[in-house]
């Protein structure tokens, strides 16, 4: 399979609801399609309300706009899940570049005292009730969301549309609002992200303006810009490893961030302790495993480690260490 695709599929999704079983299999084999071929794809017909949408993105603009002093109150370090504000500047990426954003991150809201897992827990929320409500009720229909196309996913594979659902009981999928600000000095090549691959199973994303490539199996960028009424999805490490390269996570990246762009990625993940490693359907005499064994939540947190500088000093000390995923990767 070449890969070498030059625009992004679109899929309608609306048929992962019909009580037809074959409705629900000719999407799926639509989202399989474009997660073979592309590893990105656009979904239309998720039915999710677009006030959920507007809401946030008024939050996002309110927040955004104020002082870095009043930002900083909400500081990323000062959580015990890694939720809160990031500042341009606190990711570094593999290659020491810093990308030119700053952004909320969200993650699934435990109580206090609910350890079940590293970066779980309760989340850091600004001193903003309309931000927390209309952050909180985006995070729950996207992750509903994100269910359903689990089980496409799973219906794409060949497997039980439930197959996906053990693994589904805590998941801590995050929710990042990100704010790329207006530079009118942007360099032509000047990032918003670097080149990279996403840690999880796949991400759902809202952008406001143009900025988004992926690249195909030539290497070559392509323009994947925003669809009025539809999702970005892309495929994560964790998925691609599912399926032994069967589905492909692609790599991307934000270019010139000269115009004022504000992004809502949601990375869909399994639970914590899921054990990732390539299913037996996907491996064979002639197709042996291809990658390694490995826990779910693990791979995300050193992923994170290595990202953040507020996690510097877990960093020189933890023996996680990432797997794979973060780079320009041609498929």
């Amino acid at each position: 399979m070449t890969r070498n695709f030059q625009t992004v599929p679109v899929v309608d999704i609306a048929g992962l609801g019909s009580p037809d079983p074959a409705d629900r299999q000719a999407v799926a084999d639509a989202l399989g399609r474009a997660a073979r071929e592309a590893g990105f794809l656009y979904v239309a017909g998720h039915g999710l309300d677009p006030v959920l949408i507007t809401d946030l993105l008024a939050a996002a603009q309110r927040y955004f706009a104020q002082p870095m002093e009043a930002k900083l109150q909400s500081y990323i370090g000062r959580s015990t899940n890694h939720s809160g504000y990031v500042p341009e500047g606190e990711e570094v990426f593999p290659g020491g570049k810093i990308d030119r954003k700053e952004a909320y991150d969200i993650g699934l809201d435990l109580p206090a005292g609910d350890d079940r897992a590293p970066m779980m827990g309760p989340n850091l929320w600004p001193d903003d009730e309309g931000f927390r409500a209309a952050a909180a009720a985006y995070y729950q229909a996207v992750s509903a969301l994100a269910r359903r196309l689990f089980g496409g996913f799973a219906l794409a594979l060949g497997l039980p549309r439930d197959a996906f659902e053990a693994h589904l009981t805590c998941p801590p999928s995050q929710l990042r609002v990100i704010h790329y600000p207006f530079d009118p000095h942007a360099e032509p090549d000047q990032q918003g992200i670097g080149a990279h691959t996403d840690y999880e199973f796949f991400t759902l994303l809202h952008g406001t303006a143009a900025g988004l490539e992926v690249m195909n199996g030539e290497g070559r960028w392509i323009d994947c810009p925003p669809t009025p009424g539809a999702f970005v999805v892309n495929i994560g490490d964790m998925l691609e490893a599912w399926t032994n390269g069967e589905f492909v996570a692609t790599s991307h990246r934000v270019r010139k961030v000269g115009e004022e762009r504000y992004s809502f990625p949601f990375f869909a993940t399994c639970d914590y302790w899921t054990i990732v490693e390539p299913h037996p359907a996907f491996v064979s005499d002639e197709r042996p495993a291809r990658y390694p064994r490995l826990v779910s939540g693990d791979h995300l947190l050193a992923q994170t480690i290595a990202t953040f500088s507020y996690l510097k000093d877990l960093r020189e000390a933890a023996s996680l260490t990432p797997v794979f995923g973060q780079e320009a990767k041609v498929i």
